[in-house]
């Protein structure tokens, strides 16, 4: 089991455009941030690779190169925002490959959003051109009603993104013993995936216990009205209690290096291309 931080950077990315700041213009190349999106990689429990992808950002061509990914067999939605569905039609590209649809889960708002927005992909149809367009299976989802994806258990859970509901995700093995790590390593799992977060409901807390992994939220310092600002990540990060945690959907005012220096030992600025494994 690898768990791929494809983006971790806000909205406008970094460097953003127009901007000459330090991070911007900074030589680091973990200050580089496409926008945040993940992926978890592993062989289900019949031995064949499998890819969840958890949004479709609009770098997922680039990121999808960069760590030369073959494969999409599931894709998750945490909801409807730009800076995480616009990526969609580069997925045609996977259905080339594997000669296969895919699998996509959202709940209804978002799913509907998707439909609306890609019309060309969910209405083929109606294309006055036959078009080399994404093929895709809806799945329609809902907060703490897990599922199965390949012997990954996933289970939806609500976040709050300023006045917008949104879903987060736990992942666990659906079965004792799959995709533990070797030696003295610890396992990804359970993971439990939470990006555009300026809350988390009380009903959200239990699923958020006995994690190895936590994925969170930290735009910046200042206070956001959509967003955990990094002081309030860490403050739940030590709630939760996640042997690792490591911070997403950082803004230009976070430098990588600097901000590191100043975490406790378990919690991490993520950066674009970091593998968990």
């Amino acid at each position: 089991m690898r768990f791929i931080f494809l983006g971790t950077g806000t909205s406008a990315g970094v460097p953003a455009i127009g901007c000459a700041c330090a991070v911007c213009a900074s030589s680091d190349p973990r200050d580089q941030r496409t926008r945040t999106s993940a992926a978890l990689q592993f062989a289900d429990p019949a031995g064949k690779d499998r890819l969840i992808l958890i949004d479709t950002g609009p770098d997922l061509r680039s990121q999808a190169l960069r760590q030369r990914l073959k494969r999409c067999d599931a894709i998750l939605f945490t909801h409807n925002h730009v800076d995480h569905t616009f990526g969609l039609d580069e997925v045609r590209r996977f259905n080339a490959v594997q000669k296969s649809p895919i699998s996509i889960y959202a709940e209804p708002k978002t799913m509907n959003d998707l439909k609306r927005v890609f019309q060309h992909i969910f209405d083929k149809d109606k294309n006055v051109n036959d078009s080399f367009v994404a093929s895709l299976i809806p799945h329609q989802i809902e907060p703490e009603k897990p599922f199965e994806i390949y012997g990954v258990r996933v289970t939806p859970i609500r976040l709050i993104h300023g006045k917008l509901p949104i879903l987060g995700y736990r992942f666990d093995p659906a079965q004792r013993g799959l995709f533990s790590s070797g030696g003295d390593r610890q396992a990804v799992l359970p993971l439990a995936y939470c990006t555009d977060v300026s809350g988390i409901p009380p009903e959200t807390w239990k699923h958020l216990k006995g994690l190895n992994t936590l994925i969170l939220d930290a735009l910046r310092h200042r206070k956001h009205s959509t967003h955990l600002t990094l002081d309030e990540a860490v403050t739940i990060a030590d709630n939760v209690g996640a042997r690792q945690t490591f911070f997403v959907h950082m803004s230009h005012e976070l430098p990588h290096a600097a901000t590191n220096e100043s975490l406790p030992d378990n919690m991490h600025l993520a950066h674009d291309g970091l593998i968990l494994d």
